[in-house]
């Protein structure tokens, strides 16, 4: 807060009035100045702060893509060998042949404090908008990613988990039983594909970003 004082001296005569006018204009100029200064040198301290810290939350994600698709491509696995087993479930078989059902989908969740908090400080106002839009595009992409990973996972325990863990003896695998699952195990490998695509698509923004941006 700027406050102006009226002058010591009294004001004789026009000379005088100009001198106090002119006076004040320079200080007014100097304080905002000053002020302005010191704003900016706070805004620039909030910018590099929150840059570190997407920096290295970024890095952080982009290092478990990897395992995530690896964990992915397991479950894909797994779903195959289902449909692998469905397949002769129902076919004669030596006795004492013993085969079983298992649907898993693990979620990884991502780091976001760092947005969060960029947001919640306003952060992303005083930054260039082409750097804003390049986290911005990052983080939509986990966002989406993220609800793909949680669609599929809903999916597969509603219209699975009844199935899982019984024997190829059990007396309720009637044909229009195993089609139905087949027919689900199918719409979830195809919800797995989209997750692949997406996660894919994220790990090559994510290598995009830090080869431009080396820490």
């Amino acid at each position: 807060m700027i406050d102006v004082h009226a002058p010591h001296e009294p004001v004789l005569n026009w000379r005088d009035f100009f001198i106090h006018l002119i006076t004040i204009t320079i200080g007014l100029l100097i304080a905002l100045s000053l002020e302005g200064c010191v704003e900016w040198q706070q805004h620039r301290h909030l910018v590099r702060d929150a840059e570190a810290s997407l920096q290295a939350e970024i890095q952080n994600n982009a290092k478990d893509m990897s395992d995530r698709m690896d964990d992915l491509h397991k479950q894909q696995g797994v779903l195959k060998q289902d449909l692998a087993v469905l397949d002769v479930i129902l076919k004669p078989r030596p006795k004492g042949s013993k085969s079983s059902l298992s649907v898993s989908f693990s979620i990884h969740p991502f780091e976001d404090v760092g947005w969060k908090t960029a947001q919640s400080t306003g952060a992303f106002a005083y930054m260039p908008y082409d750097r804003a839009q390049e986290y911005s595009d990052i983080y939509a992409e986990q966002n989406e990613l993220k609800a793909a990973e949680q669609q599929a996972a809903r999916d597969a325990i509603v219209a699975l988990a009844p199935f899982t863990n019984v024997g190829q003896n059990a007396p309720d695998f009637t044909p229009a039983t195993v089609a139905s699952m087949e027919d689900r195990i199918e719409v979830l490998l195809g919800q797995m594909m989209l997750v692949d695509g997406r996660m894919k698509s994220l790990d090559s923004g994510y290598k995009k970003f830090l080869a431009m941006h080396p820490k």
